[in-house]
């Protein structure tokens, strides 16, 4: 049984290890999706986001706070919502119904690099 136990703990230390964003190094695209895959209902459906998505939202604006992570962000959504099937409306107004605020602008069409 202790083997078993410290085996669970290691496993669940690796899989934490792997989903932390170090503040030194830009935050990964699947760091992101991982963040907000709660909230995919959400962005395909509509209605109210979740707890668990507005605290994954939360967290991403705690991960983007340098440029490079907001340029890293801003990318690897860009590229992951056509194939999400995430609806630009009801992403853009995910902020505001989770109570925050980022300087990441939601827009299928906004420049990643400016």
């Amino acid at each position: 049984m202790k083997g078993t136990s410290v085996a669970v703990a290691m496993l669940a230390i690796i899989v934490m290890a792997q989903v932390m964003v170090h503040p030194s190094e830009a935050i990964s695209c699947g760091a992101l999706t991982g963040m907000l895959s709660p909230c995919l209902p959400y962005l395909r459906s509509g209605g109210a986001p979740t707890r668990g998505c507005c605290d994954g939202a939360k967290r991403l604006l705690g991960a983007t706070r340098t440029q490079a992570d907001r340029r890293t962000a801003c990318n690897c959504a860009k590229a992951a919502a056509p194939q999400l099937k995430v609806r630009p409306d009801f992403a853009s107004s995910l902020p505001g119904k989770c109570g925050i605020t980022t300087p990441i602008p939601i827009n299928p069409n906004v420049n990643c690099n400016t």
